[in-house]
């Protein structure tokens, strides 16, 4: 059963250079061009909270022709036309970074009025009720649910952490997925993930021994549990279509289209 998922883990060294090779193809010059027009009016804010992972994801946001606002100041969230939280790490840090910059009730009144948000990783589990990493700790209580454990009793035998390529399938249509084939590629790293309360707000699963919600959207929000900003071109386009018509700029499909294939393969 394992083979569905490809073996991530066991990729030979040969493959691996092959998953090299991709990135660079998907993060040459060619695909990080400003595109045509010049680069959109907008304020791009991305929370430096202490999360990490800020660097590859205002490199995306450049990529796609956003001007990236890189900023642990509360009082930017004001002027913001649109939000990104990354973050890696622990749920019960993430919370307590977010505590220290005065962003929690300000983070949760800018998501819950419906403005444009976009949670990447820890920025999208940090959205639910309440986390199990390490005990029991409460998040943002945007979306009811809980952050749960992938275990290797769960997953087939798989190994946990869930690190590298895996499929995400489109449970129904949304401007997110504009561009990008069903069941494109992904790039994951996450022990846990989760598992929100109203299924309505999962339009993207995946599996990993058992299937869970990787790209969630209610209103102005939108959640993914992989990195788009590791994933590359279908990555750039999820940038690009959470960022278009939100900030003075049509959406387009980057380089022309992208491809559903795993890196990988």
């Amino acid at each position: 059963m394992a083979e569905r998922y490809i073996s991530f883990s066991r990729l030979s060294s040969s493959l691996l250079g092959m998953v090299g090779s991709r990135f660079r193809l998907c993060y040459n010059d060619r695909a990080m061009a400003k595109l045509p027009g010049g680069r959109p009016s907008g304020r791009v804010v991305v929370l430096d909270y202490g999360g990490g992972n800020l660097r590859s994801v205002a490199r995306a946001v450049e990529q796609v022709g956003f001007a990236p606002e890189v900023t642990a100041d509360v009082r930017a969230l004001d002027g913001a036309d649109a939000v990104v939280m990354p973050g890696v790490g622990a749920a019960a840090d993430t919370m307590r970074h977010l505590q220290e910059h005065g962003l929690v009730e300000p983070l949760r009144e800018y998501i819950l009025s419906g403005r444009p948000f976009l949670g990447v990783c820890m920025g999208m589990q940090a959205l639910l009720t309440v986390s199990e990493e390490g005990g029991e700790h409460p998040c943002l209580d945007v979306v009811a649910g809980r952050v749960r454990r992938l275990s290797q009793a769960a997953t087939d035998g798989l190994k946990v952490p869930h690190m590298g390529w895996n499929q995400v399938e489109q449970l129904r249509e949304h401007p997110i997925f504009d561009g990008i084939p069903d069941r494109s590629y992904f790039y994951f790293v996450h022990s846990y993930y989760p598992d929100p309360e109203d299924d309505s707000l999962v339009i993207g699963r995946t599996a990993y021994g058992v299937s869970f919600a990787s790209v969630i959207a209610r209103n102005g929000l939108v959640a993914t549990q992989f990195h788009p900003e590791k994933s590359g071109l279908v990555g750039l386009q999820l940038y690009r279509n959470f960022l278009s018509g939100r900030c003075s700029e049509p959406a387009r499909t980057l380089d022309g289209g992208v491809s559903s294939e795993s890196p990988a393969r």
